[in-house]
Parts: structure tokens; C-alpha cells; sequence
């Protein structure tokens, strides 16, 4: 797919976004939305509550972010299609996936917004799980600014009870950080790199209501 076809494919689902929005949740709200760069390579780290994530991040960005997914969702016959051709790419979960890396890179230099979820998986409690190192690791290597987000009221969704009860979602809210950079670039020890995926899971957590920041929790009342 050229990419005038993708973006023109994004296009499209961000309007069958603002479309599902308006017809299944009652409320949405985006605080924050001056802080996205207008321009230019940006990371973006979230929270991760439902499969449904991507497209109200992506409404509430303005900007249509690439982001990566785990493998089994690019291989569905239907969403994995569709997932490819919003520019979705596969990440191998539980492994140091180069490949992902490289590919994450790739877009971050030719000036994408990428957006990523640094728990790896989608919280079963609704609270902020343990980060794990990818995001850190690309920001790092690409001194690229991560912007980080938080979003609620998305873990009511049920599929696919969701698509014929209209409403059903009270309120979806995304509250958007400023973005900073980390202190240091190239490559980076192991220790390095997790003290960066801390100080994002840090920010993260600050955009969040307390009920919602899991093992973050202490650090923030701290």
C-alpha cells in the first residue's frame, strides 16, 4: 500500500471513530490536546485498557499515530488487515523483538508519531501495570520526545455486546502530558534503560486518577 493510500485509509478510520464515539459513549473528553507537537517525530506512551485504545487515542491526538501490536492481531483475517493498512506493524511479546525495534526506529526518523503501550498488554485490573523496557529502549536510541497520555472508562468495553448497545460507554476521558525528552541518548546500559522506563511509567501515572495507577500507585502519593 503506497503511502498516499494509507493515509487516506487513516483518514477513514478516524472518522468511523468519531462516528462509533458519538454513537456508544456518552461522554468524551480530551484535556491536554495543546501539548501534542504539531509536527515531527513523537512517541507516544499510554496506558492500555481495551483493544479499543488506538482509535480514541488517535482522535484525541489529532495526528494519526502509527503504533505496534502483538502479532496474533495482525494475523485476524478482518482487523489484521485493517491494522496493516492504518500502517500497524507486529511486535513478538515475551521476547526482545529486533525486528519490532528496528521497524519502531525506522518510523521514528522519518518524523511519524508512534504510539505505544510500555505495560506490553492490556491491564486485566484496570490499574497501571509493571513497564517493560521497549519504549524506553526506542526513545533512547532516537532522542525523540514522548508524550505521555492517559486514558479511562475504555475497560467497560465488551466486545461484541459493545457494537449493539448504544451508550453503553458512560464516559471515555484522555488526558495528555506535555512531552519531555530523556536525559540521554544512543545506547544504554540495562540499567539506564530502566530508569527511563520508570520515568515514563512515572508520568503516566500522574495523568491518571488514583484508582487507576495499579502498581504505580505508592510511588505517586509518595
Amino acid at each position: 500500500m503506497t503511502r498516499m493510500l494509507r493515509c487516506a485509509y487513516r483518514r477513514m478510520v478516524m472518522l468511523l471513530g468519531r462516528i462509533l464515539t458519538f454513537i456508544y459513549v456518552g461522554k468524551y473528553e480530551v484535556v491536554g490536546r495543546e501539548n501534542v507537537p504539531e509536527a515531527g517525530p513523537v512517541i507516544v506512551a499510554s496506558n492500555h485498557l481495551n483493544n479499543a485504545d488506538p482509535p480514541f487515542l488517535a482522535r484525541a491526538l489529532v495526528r494519526t499515530p502509527v503504533f505496534m501490536t502483538k502479532k496474533e492481531m495482525l494475523d485476524m483475517p478482518l482487523f489484521g488487515l485493517g491494522f496493516r493498512a492504518w500502517g500497524a506493524f507486529p511486535v513478538r511479546r515475551g521476547e526482545v523483538d529486533l525486528s519490532a525495534m528496528r521497524a519502531a526506529t525506522k518510523l521514528i526518523r522519518r518524523g511519524e508519531m508512534l504510539l505505544m503501550f510500555p505495560e506490553g498488554t492490556r491491564s486485566r485490573t484496570g490499574g497501571l501495570g509493571p513497564g517493560r523496557s521497549g519504549t524506553a529502549a526506542i526513545a533512547l536510541r532516537t532522542d525523540a520526545p514522548i508524550l505521555p497520555v492517559a486514558i479511562t472508562g475504555t475497560e467497560s468495553i465488551k466486545w461484541p455486546g459493545f457494537l449493539f448497545r448504544p451508550r453503553l460507554v458512560p464516559r471515555v476521558r484522555v488526558v495528555i502530558g506535555k512531552p519531555f525528552h530523556l536525559t540521554e541518548g544512543g545506547r544504554a546500559s540495562r540499567a539506564v534503560v530502566r530508569e527511563a522506563t520508570e520515568a515514563i511509567m512515572g508520568r503516566i501515572a500522574e495523568l491518571l486518577p488514583p484508582e487507576y495507577r495499579g502498581v504505580y500507585a505508592r510511588q505517586q502519593s509518595g
